[in-house]
């Protein structure tokens, strides 16, 4: 029976989700022994990935945070590219995180080795001239929204949209009531959902901020909940220290039951964007980073949205507070109307199921379609003895 090497990178908690749902898939749909080496955190490693340094060094968004890892982020890069080399896996599979992501893959061309990338990177936003640069690093790239495939593929990189996997979250299977009973929250009296990014730098930019809109909001008997992943965990307990109400913290077991009991949400643009329009909490998009990392974002940045609802939909559904917009006064604007105005809450709810019914490509889940191309590819590119089957 074959052994399969699949090597799989993550940079980042989203990414760590959607590489432990591909391994899940992969794992039923392989016949025969499968290992799996790369760079991922708990999802991956929790399914058998043999991560061979912590994902959370990768963990960092924005030039200035960036800059004072960088010698240890390009030790990184030769370690894993090494590692590659001597494990000569059947295939490479990188997510999201460009900047680490597409270094490897260009020390990786021209060996012989499968390359595929598993959600697209957002050059059609800033610099759709990078598209094409790709197309001669990669083999194959998964996509997870539907406008990216066809783009792609007119650069000259064959894509696939295999839909985005926030659709295969646990929504359905969890009680907002439950978790109001369960954390002595009464039916009747509004909580905020609070979501300060996944990564180290957000939080800390982000969090102070969430406070002081906290702390001028006129709102009779708000509770407040937070939705940690174990990156930012230190950083939150010590942002929320000197909190005059501390909010409650919760762990991913507890995050989609924390959306269902939510009336409202502040959230740093990311993936969450997605996951509280299926779950139908009004919200606003908050974004922070280093005055500079800004500025060069915002030369370069050709969208006029970074909400993932916004872009699918093309109009400001959710309201974008960013940079200098991103104040504590401002925020406080929108959740106040929010909790105090039902018809504009449901205004903006009722926006949410035509985005998410853009997510969907047929009749599989996203990580069953991602998995299936990849052990169509591996097999076609005819690397060892593979064995396998499809369900």
């Amino acid at each position: 029976m074959a052994i399969h090497q699949i090597y799989i990178i993550a940079g980042e908690p989203s990414g760590d989700q959607l590489g432990g749902r591909l391994i899940n898939s992969i794992k039923e749909k392989m016949v025969g022994n499968i290992e799996f080496f790369g760079v991922g955190g708990p999802e991956m490693e929790a399914l058998g990935l043999q991560s061979i340094f912590p994902m959370s060094e990768l963990s960092v968004m924005g030039l200035m945070e960036v800059l004072p890892r960088l010698p240890n982020i390009l030790r990184r890069i030769k370690h894993t590219v090494n590692h590659i080399l001597k494990t000569q896996p059947d295939v490479v599979v990188t997510i999201d995180s460009p900047d680490f992501s597409f270094r490897i893959v260009k020390e990786l061309q021209g060996k012989g080795i499968p390359l595929i990338h598993y959600v697209a990177p957002s050059v059609w936003a800033w610099k759709p001239s990078r598209a094409k640069k790709l197309a001669d690093k990669l083999d194959h790239l998964l996509t997870l929204l539907p406008f990216e495939a066809p783009f792609f593929e007119d650069k000259g990189l064959s894509s696939s949209f295999v839909g985005h996997p926030v659709i295969e979250s646990g929504f359905s299977q969890v009680s907002g009531l439950k978790f109001r009973a369960d954390h002595n929250i009464p039916a009747n009296e509004p909580v905020l959902c609070l979501l300060p990014g996944s990564r180290i730098n957000e939080v800390n930019k982000i969090l102070p901020i969430i406070r002081d809109t906290i702390d001028g909001l006129d709102i009779l008997d708000l509770h407040t909940v937070l939705p940690i992943v174990e990156t930012v965990k230190s950083e939150v307990y010590e942002n929320i220290q000197n909190w005059r109400k501390k909010p409650i913290i919760v762990d991913k077991n507890e995050k989609y039951a924390a959306f269902a009991a939510s009336n409202c949400g502040i959230a740093a643009s990311g993936t969450v964007s997605l996951e509280l329009a299926i779950a139908k909490v009004p919200y606003v998009t908050v974004y922070k980073v280093n005055w500079l990392s800004g500025l060069i974002a915002k030369r370069y940045i050709t969208t006029p949205y970074v909400n993932l609802v916004n872009i699918l939909l093309k109009e400001e559904v959710v309201p974008e507070l960013l940079q200098e917009r991103c104040t504590s006064s401002n925020i406080a604007k929108y959740v106040t109307k929010y909790l105090n105005d039902a018809s504009l809450a449901d205004e903006q709810i009722n926006k949410f199921d035509e985005a998410v019914s853009n997510l969907k490509n047929g009749q599989y889940i996203p990580s069953d379609m991602a998995a299936k191309i990849i052990i169509d590819f591996v097999d076609k590119e005819g690397r060892g003895n593979r064995n396998y089957e499809k369900n």
